[in-house]
């Protein structure tokens, strides 16, 4: 029975509480709010292109860090039942990153492979996406791990990346973004992955700003004036403060101290059209046997100093010049006229019927000298792994996708150490794309390298491509404290400094001679010394922290039942 006491004083009605306002783009989920899934993935999209951005030749490496926090706010509270969102939102953020930033591949490897060698790379990001999903209510319970925790998973993440599959691809790794930056300094303390740690650390940073402002934004009345905007400032001050501090660490300390030596760079240039590929790769010798004698001829006649070595690109003898006799009486004339040592690419056939892409020292009397074989080659453009089983798919795909893998060269992987020696000095023995691995790299200078080179051949590419690729050779020269070179047969070519600075680099699909005095260093830094130390620690972090997300969690289950 109701109760309708009409001689009673009517009780003032309690004002209800107004409805929170949801804030657009936010849906509720267990862990809380977060962003609905299209918001998710839109930004998951924006948040790829701004790392393209990042990375040469467009060089605005603080968007590296941006691009980090982005990836995290599209990703977090999406635990425990949305991991497969988690993963496909971490997927579309690294189609967005690596369709453009790898776009040159196609050139050469065609659609399709580009579309697969991405999609590969995503698959990284995926899991990422689940990574920083499944710690999500740990980083809610224990907000100082935020920043801390992005930073390791980032580097967990590149570090499988960049062994697996098929040995791996490193290329768009967060530290080759940041050769122009006052981080990048750090790379001389802890190496790539260190410096990758920073930037995700700064990344975590100003995600963590966002959040206090968020806070802020949808917090009570009541809560202390300012508080949360005095949060998202101190983060982002200590995101700017971890981006500048590697400027005090003392990287003039292991600079080069030896004897310095003059070094030429010839980058010959590559004809374009009207040519067969037999006629193409003896025009690719022609050009830089032809500047090599025009270098001499000036030397002769006072114009230039005589250099103590001469560097040809990859590739610059397709031709096996210990084959071909012709090949190897070009280059003997081109060595003899200048004098000096030519360090070349070339292609060697072995006896097995198999071949090499090698790096071969040409003394002007005695001819090949010394051969460093590269042990790192191209998968899927250098040799093909399970070749049976891919050729069979690329056929269902694309018939000429199965031809093209039928037609790649079958090199070797080189066994040698990784070094080349001229006379008394020693350099790294690094072509194209092994610059990009630590091991590789650490390894040359472990072995006695004395200068950062790299020969490569970009002429199938194009011009970011090379800038992303000798950003690395100015990251590994401040890392192991060397002068360095990048050699390729259309540009960039160029000099770069232990402090990271590149000197006289070319312009692309142009013929170029540059010359500089480089000093040798046999000194070691901490990154030379440490290897991979600090890349385990991070990534053993990074497990253990994956470890206490999935107990809090459980803990958490358990409470609820």
């Amino acid at each position: 029975m109701i109760d309708d006491d009409r001689d009673a004083a009517p009780a003032p009605e309690a004002t209800p509480p107004a409805p929170k306002r949801r804030p657009l783009l936010l849906t509720d989920s267990p862990l809380g709010r977060r962003l609905t899934l299209p918001a998710a993935l839109v930004l998951a999209i924006a948040s790829g292109l701004l790392a393209v951005l990042a990375f040469p030749p467009y060089g605005a490496w603080p968007l590296a860090a941006v691009s980090v926090a982005g990836f995290g706010a599209a990703v977090h509270r999406r635990a425990p039942g949305g991991l497969g969102a988690a993963f496909g939102i971490g997927f579309v953020y690294g189609m967005a990153f690596f369709l453009p930033l790898l776009a040159w591949s196609s050139t050469q490897v065609g659609q399709w492979p580009w579309l697969f060698l991405c999609a590969l790379e995503a698959l990284g990001m995926g899991l990422l996406g689940m990574f920083l999903a499944a710690c999500s209510r740990l980083v809610d319970t224990r907000r100082w791990t935020l920043a801390p925790l992005t930073g390791v998973a980032w580097v967990a993440e590149e570090a499988l990346r960049s062994r697996q599959p098929f040995g791996g691809f490193p290329w768009g790794n967060l530290a080759f973004s940041q050769a122009e930056s006052p981080t990048a300094a750090a790379i001389w303390l802890g190496g790539a992955p260190f410096l990758s740690f920073l930037v995700a650390l700064s990344g975590g940073l100003l995600l963590a700003a966002g959040f206090a402002l968020g806070r802020h934004l949808q917090g009570p009345q009541d809560a202390p004036r300012g508080a949360g905007i005095r949060k998202a400032a101190a983060f982002t001050a200590a995101a700017a403060l971890t981006a500048l501090a590697p400027l005090a660490l003392p990287v003039n300390a292991t600079a080069p101290d030896g004897d310095t030596v003059n070094v030429a760079v010839v980058q010959g240039n590559v004809p374009r059209l009207g040519l067969s590929f037999n006629e193409q790769r003896r025009a690719v010798l022609d050009n830089h046997v032809q500047a090599t004698l025009d270098l001499a001829a000036d030397v002769d006649e006072g114009r230039a100093e005589r250099p103590d070595l001469v560097m040809w690109p990859e590739n610059a003898s397709d031709i096996d010049p210990l084959a071909n006799q012709d090949a190897y009486d070009l280059i003997s004339e081109a060595a003899a006229a200048i004098d000096t040592p030519i360090v070349l690419g070339g292609i060697v056939h072995n006896e097995d019927g198999t071949r090499s892409n090698m790096t071969i020292v040409w003394d002007p009397e005695d001819g090949p000298v010394y051969m460093y074989s590269k042990r790192h080659p191209v998968p899927f453009a250098e040799y093909v792994p399970y070749k049976g089983f891919f050729s069979t798919v690329a056929g269902w795909i694309d018939p000429r996708m199965s031809e093209g893998l039928d037609n790649v060269a079958g090199f070797e992987h080189g066994q040698n150490a990784g070094i080349v020696e001229v006379g008394d000095y020693t350099l790294t023995g690094l072509i194209c794309f092994e610059i990009a691995f630590d091991a590789e790299t650490r390894d040359s200078v472990r072995d006695g390298a004395q200068l950062m080179a790299v020969g490569t051949n970009n002429a199938t590419f194009d011009t970011n491509e090379a800038q992303q690729q000798l950003a690395m050779v100015a990251l590994r020269s401040i890392e192991h404290g060397r002068d360095g070179l990048m050699a390729s047969t259309v540009g960039v070519s160029a000099f770069t400094s232990h402090t990271g600075e590149v000197s006289q680099a070319t312009e692309f699909n142009t013929a170029a001679v540059i010359q500089s005095d480089l000093t040798l260093s046999d000194r070691s830094t901490p990154a030379s010394t440490v290897g991979i130390l600090p890349e385990a620690v991070l990534t053993g972090a990074a497990l253990v922290a994956l470890a206490c997300a999935i107990l809090t969690n459980l803990k958490h289950r358990r409470s609820q039942t």
